[in-house]
């Protein structure tokens, strides 16, 4: 695995006002609490989408490897495995998806921003339920927590251009 990470400190920016809080079924935002559990689940995602990426391991073996963090159990495991499972089922998909944004052929691409790109794209593409300026602003996070020093800004241009063609009727940003 990446970088782990101390499990209590702050994961600054989570609970801003505006472009964090995910929609919920008719209920208002999520709590906090929610939202943690889903943030900390695409970190634990992207930790293993890169691992896939520089090691592939079959995606059961992989989780079991997860498991065994007695953390897992105050994340958001559901999602966790959607984008696990979703990336690796739509992998050449995903990046065929994000290859007209990008400066540089896929196979080029830091294997963090790989990862942290196809998280974003396959949320973008098929979970349409999480507004995309989150999805946007949570693969901003990761690449800012464990990507190269201006690898946010990449990631966060790829993902919105391909926002804008995969999302064209949604607005850029909540006002």
């Amino acid at each position: 695995m990446i970088k782990q990470f101390p499990q209590d400190e702050s994961h600054g920016g989570e609970e801003g006002p505006r472009g964090t809080e995910e929609r919920s079924s008719g209920r208002g935002g999520k709590s906090s609490s929610a939202r943690k559990q889903r943030r900390w689940a695409r970190e634990r995602a992207a930790q293993g989408l890169y691992q896939q990426l520089m090691n592939p391991i079959p995606l059961d073996q992989l989780e079991a490897q997860f498991m065994e963090d007695a953390f897992m159990l105050r994340i958001d495991l559901e999602l966790f495995r959607r984008i696990l499972r979703g990336v690796e089922q739509h992998a050449a998909e995903l990046d065929s998806a994000i290859e007209p944004h990008l400066d540089r052929p896929v196979h080029e691409l830091d294997p963090i921003e790989h990862a942290i790109l196809r998280l974003g794209a396959f949320e973008l593409t098929h979970m349409l339920e999480t507004p995309r300026a989150i999805v946007i602003n949570e693969a901003v996070e990761l690449a800012k927590r464990f990507g190269a020093t201006d690898g946010h800004r990449y990631v966060n241009g790829v993902l919105d251009r391909l926002a804008d063609h995969a999302r064209p009727t949604e607005p850029r940003r909540r006002d």
